[in-house]
């Protein structure tokens, strides 16, 4: 069989360079090239070419002095392939090993062939292939389906076909230039096979901030370049058409018409309407869009709804003020029809379409903790000192169901259509975690991000990989942060973080966590006994705190994680029972209920408890693992000891740590149950053996709590506005 140019443009994709150029060494079809094109990288990004370059003589390596795009690097790839087939790459993607075989394999007679694309959004990833298994699909009238995706990727070509045909990407354009190449292809090609066993990786980068695709890139371009390669594409199909000489070719040519309109209408109702949202962005693109109507059939315009159509009828005209018109009144119906689906959906309509209109109550303060979970964490506390101390304020409660609480607070249940209704009427909203990123703020609002603890774990955009329900992760946190208007933060390492990995630049409260007071505060046998007996728990035994963290990748769907307990309770009852028992408390996160009926009187699921400080308070020890809870416990000066019993995996893959946990906790790191009770039974020798551990720790983390937190937040927020 012939060789593979492999034809792969580079810039700076440093961190994937080595997944995906190792895919490609490792193909069971040795029998081809790697040219790499350096298209302007950076120096760290070029050396890194560099070095891979020396793994293996197949590998050709090219510098751009300048920066001149895809286009131009893939048609300088063709330019130096020496191989009989031709097969473009991106940088950030890879292969499984059997790929490039499958497809040599299969091209036979035929000058093109296409295997499947997977998106992925992790660097690794698996495709279970069975040889002898292959199903070949032939295309020949539905072959334009195949581009689907505007990608030329994981397609074979020969290069004969290729250059005999002067085939070439736009180099004119950034973005969708694989249409300029693929559509005159598929013209000219007959028919086309697919083999959905030859798999492609392509990477779906979780960073659109700091590490944008081409794809991810913004939209006014992607429209620009896209009606760009519309109408250069269908102007050369058409004078294709004119010069087509025999029938057969002229209905191929026709295909490749008919598909250029669907796919522009279909760009159109997705994107450009979507952008058109705010009318603002309609007159500079105006011009450029009725160029593209155009040239679009009427025969396929006539397939699509009467509001697409009723659309194009001032854009065919040219007529822009009528198209505004038409615009905003069709957005106003599309927000109405999609309202009307859902309950809540239609809240949300309700929300922006009225409810933002009316005026914010300037002493009014929406709070809300841990998703409405809880009547909890540093809300509470700004809220009671608030209580206290601010009675011209009104305070709204957010919560999933009602809660005794002090003051008299208006509760809503949250997503209800009061919910929406004080959310855009309060002045100040005051939460521990994300309000959902649909909400518009009030005009005037001020938001205050309590946040809900010291990080150990890589956050948002210190992480690689996304290994949580929501790929979008990063995307959608950036988005939902850009309306805080303060940041608490308990110590000077947190506010170095949350500014890097929040990309937060916004007002940072550098007084400790509101949440925290309470250890200062009510840190007395009294107060301690008197929660014992609330909790209904023994005043002659030890209570151990058992609070561990989520899993990233242990999850039922978007926000409800599993969670497995690794402790053996019945070894801990027998060896500890008579001295201690113990709390667990899981994370809000997980969603999974723990069945612990047969530790009666030993083991107590708190896992719904609301405020877990008042769990520091009664308990004479904590164990834990990678949960943030250990830096506000710290406060406390009491024993903490570290179940970590998957720490290669959580550090490795799944998070990793800001801080050399193996060095830095103050409490011994722990593997089994056994060594948890052999800890217990010696914790007086465990806590003199850690004790200068703990005290660089505290002066580490703890030093600005003082009991005073709310206090300082509260005048900075409220009485400084």
């Amino acid at each position: 069989m012939g060789k593979v140019s492999v034809i792969i443009p580079v810039f700076n994709t440093t961190e994937f360079l080595k997944k995906s150029i190792g895919s490609l060494i490792e193909q069971t079809y040795k029998n081809i090239e790697i040219i790499l094109i350096d298209d302007a990288s950076s120096v760290a990004c070029s050396n890194s070419l560099e070095e891979l370059s020396k793994q293996d003589k197949r590998i050709k390596l090219h510098h751009f002095a300048a920066n001149m795009g895809v286009a131009a690097a893939r048609n300088f790839g063709i330019e130096k392939a020496t191989g009989e087939f031709l097969y473009f790459m991106d940088s950030d993607d890879y292969l499984p090993k059997q790929t490039i075989e499958i497809l040599i394999n299969h091209i036979k007679e035929f000058n093109i062939i296409r295997g499947q694309t997977r998106k992925v959004y992790f660097s690794s990833a698996l495709a279970v292939i069975l040889d002898g298994l292959y199903q070949v699909k032939i295309y020949g009238d539905k072959k334009y389906t195949l581009i689907k995706n505007e990608s030329v990727l994981n397609s074979l070509f020969r290069a004969d076909f290729v250059r005999d045909n002067q085939l070439t990407f736009d180099e004119d354009v950034r973005l969708y230039s694989d249409l300029t190449f693929m559509v005159p292809a598929f013209m000219v090609a007959g028919q086309i096979p697919y083999v959905k066993e030859a798999v492609y990786f392509k990477r779906k980068r979780n960073d659109a901030i700091n590490n944008p695709s081409l794809s991810q890139q913004d939209t006014e371009v992607k429209i620009k370049s896209y009606m760009r390669v519309y109408n250069s594409l269908k102007k050369q199909a058409i004078s294709f058409l004119d010069e087509s000489e025999t029938e057969e070719e002229a209905e191929d040519i026709q295909k490749a018409l008919d598909y250029l309109d669907r796919h522009f209408l279909n760009f159109y109702r997705k994107t450009i309407v979507s952008y058109f949202l705010d009318e603002t962005r309609i007159m500079p693109l105006f011009n450029e869009l009725a160029e593209s109507f155009q040239l679009i059939d009427s025969k396929e315009l006539n397939k699509y709804s009467w509001v697409l159509k009723n659309e194009a009828k001032p854009i065919l005209v040219n007529n822009l003020k009528k198209y505004i018109r038409v615009s905003k009144r069709h957005h106003e119906l599309r927000q109405l029809r999609n309202g009307l689906k859902k309950k809540r959906k239609f809240y949300i309509y309700i929300y922006k379409k009225f409810f933002l209109k009316r005026k914010a109550d300037e002493k009014l303060v929406f709070f809300e903790s841990f998703l409405g979970k809880n009547y909890s964490d540093s809300p509470k506390y700004i809220y009671e000192y608030m209580l206290k101390n601010n009675p011209e304020y009104k305070f709204v409660w957010s919560f999933n169901e009602k809660k005794d609480i002090p003051g008299n607070a208006t509760q809503v249940i949250r997503f209800s259509l009061r919910y929406f209704y004080y959310l855009a009427k309060s002045k100040y909203w005051v939460s521990n975690s994300r309000l959902p990123r649909y909400l518009d703020k009030p005009a005037g609002n001020i938001y205050l991000q309590t946040w809900h603890g010291t990080p150990l774990k890589h956050l948002v955009f210190d992480m690689d990989d996304v290994h949580s329900a929501d790929p979008n992760y990063k995307q959608h946190f950036y988005d939902q942060s850009r309306r805080w208007d303060y940041l608490s933060s308990p110590n000077q390492y947190s506010s170095e973080i949350f500014k890097r990995a929040f990309k937060y630049d916004g007002k940072m409260l550098e007084f400790g966590y509101p949440r925290n007071d309470i250890l200062y505060k009510r840190d007395t046998e009294k107060e301690i006994r008197a929660l014992k007996e609330k909790m209904g728990l023994p005043l002659d035994k030890k209570v151990i705190l058992y609070a561990p963290t989520w899993r990233d990748d242990e999850f039922y769907g978007r926000g409800k994680y599993k969670f497995t307990l690794q402790m053996n309770l019945d070894q801990m009852k027998k060896e500890l029972g008579d001295e201690y028992v113990i709390i667990l408390r899981m994370h809000y996160f997980i969603a999974s209920v723990l069945d612990i009926t047969e530790y009666e009187q030993f083991a107590y699921d708190f896992s719904s408890y609301d405020d877990i400080a008042e769990l520091y308070l009664v308990s004479d020890m904590l164990i834990t693992d990678y949960s943030s809870v250990f830096f506000d416990y710290a406060n406390l000066k009491r024993p903490i000891l570290f179940f970590m019993y998957d720490l290669e995996k959580y550090r490795d893959t799944l998070r990793g740590f800001y801080i050399d946990v193996e060095n830095e906790v103050p409490g011994p790191i722990l593997r089994s149950t056994d060594e948890i009770v052999r800890s217990i039974k010696d914790i007086d020798g465990v806590q003199m053996s850690y004790r200068d551990k703990y005290r660089i720790f505290y002066e580490r983390f703890c030093k600005w709590d003082d009991g005073d937190a709310s206090k300082k937040t509260v005048e900075v927020v409220f009485e400084n506005e």
